[in-house]
């Protein structure tokens, strides 16, 4: 009868402390990340998206954040923009993924960002899309672009 009764007692103090673990783990790590895009993030990912079927790139280019025009040049983005178009075509369809977001202190990704990741069928192949969007003083910024595809090679 002891036995059970130990036992029952260790339960009851267990459970409610497991529970309470687990309830600030998962607040904890809602800082850090979070699924979805921020609705400020939104009309930039549209826009940025609109913008690469169109072909806009010099615009794309002159909006994007610093990182982005850290990395490379206005005529080296028109360029890679260009060659993806050529080799892969126009979009057909995007589904959607994955969206992700972060807050990072550290690289590749430092500050607040968001990731989106696309399934997208261009008019030559199939191949994955993913965006990386990143917030600087409340506004949003296209930060990178990359296409993953067999159709590529």
């Amino acid at each position: 009868m002891d036995r059970s009764v130990k036992r029952n007692g260790w339960d009851a103090a267990f459970l409610p402390t497991l529970i309470c673990l687990l309830v600030f783990g998962a607040a904890c790590s809602q800082g850090t990340r979070r699924r979805g895009v921020p609705e400020g993030a939104q009309a930039v990912l549209d826009q940025s998206l609109e913008d690469i079927d169109a072909g806009r790139y010099e615009k794309l280019y002159l909006e994007a954040a610093d990182e982005w025009r850290n990395e490379s040049t206005l005529d080296e983005s028109k360029a890679t923009f260009q060659r993806l178009r050529d080799k892969l075509g126009k979009v057909r369809t995007r589904n959607l993924q994955t969206a992700r977001e972060e807050q990072t202190s550290t690289a590749p990704i430092k500050g607040h960002s968001v990731v989106i990741a696309y399934q997208t069928v261009f008019e030559r192949g199939e191949g994955m899309e993913t965006v990386t969007l990143l917030e600087h003083g409340g506004q949003w910024y296209l930060g990178r672009y990359f296409v993953s595809s067999s159709a590529l090679r």
